[in-house]
């Protein structure tokens, strides 16, 4: 049989691995382009371009950046060859419903407002340790936890924490400041001098990648000791 080379090979066409809904099914949604996403939005394509099609013209028309994408409105978007008023305002309230969404975790982030907020993020990790182990919280810049994760753990009497780890891991999540913990088996709250000198080392990278150490803490069982309270930052 001969092939119309002339002739778009539709969705329907392609080989079920490469067809969006398929892919998602068999793959999840992070194997998907945006483009990939967006057709399965919108459903269909024109009588010469697949769904896909459309939607990739529609993400080259914003530099293939989703921020611009959404500043779009209906009207924008229907002047993009395949987008009707139907597609034009699913696009739209799906844009939506991801803002919404971001705005509802935002607001579910825990705030630190002082020492005792960190603590309490941390003792359930730190407090009953009969071993040394270093976290991190990233915060964004209204102070709310982007995201905790342990760094390092180590033995009885110490571990070793890294900044160029911790502040690569702060530079992922765009986060403005940092705070970072350890625990002290042993119950004393003292700082050591290689305490101090981690947080002298901390607070100067800091500066100079502008993510700011917020503070250290020191926590032992239900107790803590706070760089920050105590002057020492």
């Amino acid at each position: 049989m001969k092939i119309d080379e002339s002739k778009p090979l539709t969705i329907k066409s392609w080989s079920p691995e490469d067809r969006p809904r398929e892919k998602l099914l068999s793959k999840g949604t992070s194997a998907l382009s945006d483009a990939e996403l967006i057709a399965i939005l919108i459903g269909s394509g024109t009588a010469r371009l697949s769904a896909v099609d459309v939607s990739k013209k529609v993400m080259q028309h914003v530099g293939n950046q989703l921020h611009e994408l959404a500043r779009l409105s209906v009207k924008d978007l229907m002047k993009i060859k395949g987008i009707g008023e139907a597609k034009a305002v699913t696009i739209i309230a799906s844009l939506e419903l991801g803002r919404r969404r971001k705005d509802i975790e935002e607001l579910e982030k825990p705030k630190i407002s002082a020492s005792k907020d960190a603590f309490d993020q941390l003792a359930g990790d730190l407090s009953d340790l009969g071993h040394e182990e270093f976290w991190v919280l990233l915060l964004n810049r209204a102070h709310r936890v982007v995201k905790k994760k342990r760094i390092s753990e180590g033995g009885v009497s110490g571990t070793v924490a890294d900044p160029k780890i911790i502040f690569k891991m702060a530079l992922e999540e765009l986060a403005s400041g940092i705070i970072v913990a350890h625990n002290h088996p042993s119950g004393n709250m003292t700082a050591s001098q290689s305490d101090i000198d981690l947080t002298r080392k901390l607070k100067e990278a800091g500066k100079f990648l502008e993510v700011q150490l917020l503070d250290h803490l020191i926590v032992c069982g239900q107790k803590y000791f706070s760089f920050a309270d105590e002057g020492m930052l």
